[in-house]
């Protein structure tokens, strides 16, 4: 997959349940985290969205766990996302840094709601898309 952003993190201990590896919880928090670092990089800012009466939601998530990370393990984020009707469904994967191993693969569907409809945001489609 071709990636249009990426963000590195490294495991905090707490993440760690007590086999010594990652709380499932926690690759989920990881994405939305890089998600919303994306979303400030093209320019949109959440609180001035809600003001426009324009709020993102997640409407479905789905992870495939590959390979755990455990603590201070270094690892990446990197995204992409495509316009499917009215979601924006974010494909984020995580990789370890000190092997490049896939660990984690995510699927987001997000949606915009709109002074309480499910609707397209034009302002996020055009940060999002140029259009």
């Amino acid at each position: 997959m071709e990636y249009i952003f990426e963000y590195e993190f490294e495991v905090r201990d707490y993440e760690c349940d007590v086999q010594g590896i990652v709380n499932n919880a926690n690759y989920q928090h990881y994405m939305e985290h890089a998600r919303h670092r994306y979303i400030q990089t093209i320019g949109l800012d959440f609180m001035e969205l809600t003001n426009a009466g324009v709020i993102l939601v997640v409407a479905k998530a789905e992870l495939q766990y590959k390979q755990p990370l455990k603590s201070n393990d270094k690892f990446v984020c990197r995204l992409n996302v495509k316009k499917e009707g009215i979601r924006y469904v974010f494909y984020e994967d995580i990789y370890r840094l000190s092997d490049n191993k896939l660990c984690t693969q995510g699927k987001f569907d997000i949606v915009s709601v709109i002074n309480g409809r499910l609707k397209t945001s034009e302002i996020v489609d055009k940060a999002l898309f140029g259009e």
